[in-house]
């Protein structure tokens, strides 16, 4: 008889995950308490354990809502494929690939694509290799839970012309890496809570995963091609600190006579170590293809100072930069400090900030046919927050990235 553990505010690391599975007999159940956003692996398939008081949501009762399948090695994940999130452990949805350059600075390629050095970091040059990312839909019932620990409205798109100033939101997209993907089955023919999952999938029990693409997600993967396309992630060790940087090239604005030129760019840092560590600082450095070089140092990342530890070793947020220019580079460090008050510096791999030379109008194609429910939010932004995470000094960025509740 199997297993089923729930889990408290999802605190469970990839660590743990890897040790649960490994060896595991297939196929294996997914179990949560109902209501709670909490799940666990089984650890054996032979005992059935009761929640202590300790790891049990009060008043919740386990229910299973799949069934684990293996892992793939090779190959990719089809669209529909259910998963769970290995590192943050939320339910999602695959919606469609993409395949990425990965830039690892800990690894040397074997069959590299690409080269990059990016100026001003003074580093070895670094091969690329492919590696697949997929975009996905998150459940919205896990989305309190794992809030803390990585931002659930991450994608963001520039807005029309019409209002230079903002930025739109899709609640709930995210890109998830080939490794972090935890694949399960289920019979409930609506088994992610997302106002698009009905929009883009259809349930055809005959396919497997038996959810399939319908025209509404081809049309709009097609329409946003250009500002979702993730192609390059780059990653560093630094004493057990590996940080990941995924960039993303959002559209121009004229501003005063000139172009401004937006990215986005997502950063998950993972402690790897069981020892416990809280950043306090970053400093960045931003050069721009039209000669400047620009220094933003403050405390903590996203008006937060997140705490790595072993049994919540991750935390992801995502923030954006402008330039006067069509291309420039960022690097930098992130402070952390131990619990015996020692501080260290850990780096940030250089990444490019280069723009789409077959720009296109900036995507509209957020106005699909409303059935209740916000599509998007809109992000407004006070003057001068174009620095990462913003200067906390001259613009926090908690005023800067205040989500309104408007709909499109």
């Amino acid at each position: 008889m199997a297993t089923c553990v729930a889990r408290r505010a999802l605190a469970v690391g990839s660590r743990w995950w890897s040790r649960s599975l490994t060896g595991a007999r297939w196929p294996r159940p997914l179990c949560a308490a109902a209501g709670a956003g909490a799940f666990s692996p089984a650890a054996t398939t032979t005992t059935r354990r009761h929640l202590s008081s300790r790891n049990r949501p009060e008043g919740k009762v386990l229910e299973t809502v799949g069934v684990f399948e293996v892992p793939k090695q090779n190959g990719k994940y089809e669209t529909g494929q259910l998963f769970l999130h290995s590192i943050f452990g939320y339910r999602g949805v695959v919606l469609f690939p993409w395949q990425a350059r990965l830039y690892d600075r800990d690894v040397a390629s074997a069959a590299p694509e690409k080269a990059e050095n990016p100026a001003g970091h003074g580093s070895k040059e670094v091969k690329g290799k492919t590696h697949t990312y997929y975009q996905v839909l998150i459940d919205a019932r896990d989305c309190p839970h794992i809030s803390q620990r990585s931002q659930t409205e991450a994608v963001t798109f520039l807005a029309n012309h019409d209002d230079s100033r903002a930025l739109y939101a899709i609640p709930g997209l995210d890109y998830v890496s080939h490794e972090d993907i935890l694949p399960y089955t289920s019979t409930d023919q609506v088994p992610i809570q997302h106002e698009l999952f009905e929009r883009f999938l259809l349930y055809d029990q005959t396919k497997a995963p038996p959810f399939v693409a319908r025209e509404t997600l081809r049309a709009w993967q097609e329409k946003n091609h250009p500002w979702l396309e993730l192609s390059d992630v780059h990653r560093e060790t630094t004493e057990n600190i590996r940080v990941t940087v995924i960039p993303f090239y959002m559209g121009m604005r004229e501003a005063q006579n000139s172009h401004v030129y937006w990215w986005r760019y997502c950063i998950r840092l993972e402690n790897l170590d069981s020892d416990v560590v809280q950043l306090r600082e970053r400093h960045w450095r931003i050069f721009s293809l039209s000669g400047t070089l620009e220094t933003v140092r403050g405390r903590g990342v996203v008006g937060r100072e997140p705490v790595l530890s072993k049994e919540q070793p991750a935390f992801q947020y995502s923030s954006h930069v402008s330039l006067q220019a069509s291309s420039g580079h960022m690097w930098g460090t992130f402070r952390f400090e131990r619990p015996d008050g020692s501080h260290f510096d850990v780096r940030i791999p250089p990444f490019s900030l280069e723009s789409n030379k077959d720009e296109k109008t900036p995507p509209s194609g957020l106005h699909w046919p409303r059935r209740g429910g916000r599509q998007a939010s809109r992000v407004s932004w006070s003057n001068g927050c174009a620095s990462p995470e913003h200067d906390s000094a001259k613009h926090p960025d908690h005023k800067c990235r205040n989500l309104a509740e408007e709909q499109l």
